[in-house]
């Protein structure tokens, strides 16, 4: 008798902890996944500002040449660097959040423009159009 009631004891036990971590879980994958359009908002701003920071250092960077017309290395050019690294992890998110427009793959396009791909880079300057954000792009 006394084995039958361990027996119902640790069942229980494992159908609570079963049941604990799908309350956990379930809230987690919820928590992930939900944000309100404001949030979303702020995220694409974010995401803009950073690209309109880099392309105006980029810009100003690409500007620099020497006398002999050898472009210069410049602390400015470090900027834009680390300025590419922010504007990448910004799409990270937008895409980890499935902000993209249809038909826009903004983290690729975002990590193309950086690399000096032009029409990347429109598409890019295109995506905060869309959101709204045109001034904060050149």
């Amino acid at each position: 008798m006394q084995r039958n009631s361990m027996r119902s004891c640790r069942s229980t036990r494992r159908v609570t902890r079963a049941a604990a971590t799908a309350v956990v879980v379930a809230s987690l994958t919820s928590s992930c996944s939900s944000y309100d359009s404001e949030q979303a908002k702020e995220w694409q701003r974010n995401y803009c500002t950073e690209l309109g920071a880099w392309q105006r250092i980029r810009n100003v960077t690409t500007g620099s040449v020497d006398a002999n017309g050898q472009r210069v290395q410049s602390s400015q050019s470090s900027d834009a660097d680390v300025e590419g690294h922010a504007v990448i992890s910004a799409a990270k998110l937008l895409d980890h959040r499935g902000l993209d427009r249809v038909g826009s793959h903004i983290l690729d396009d975002t990590v193309m423009a950086v690399g000096g791909d032009t029409d990347a880079e429109r598409r890019a300057v295109s995506y905060c159009d869309d959101s709204g954000f045109e001034t904060l792009t050149r």
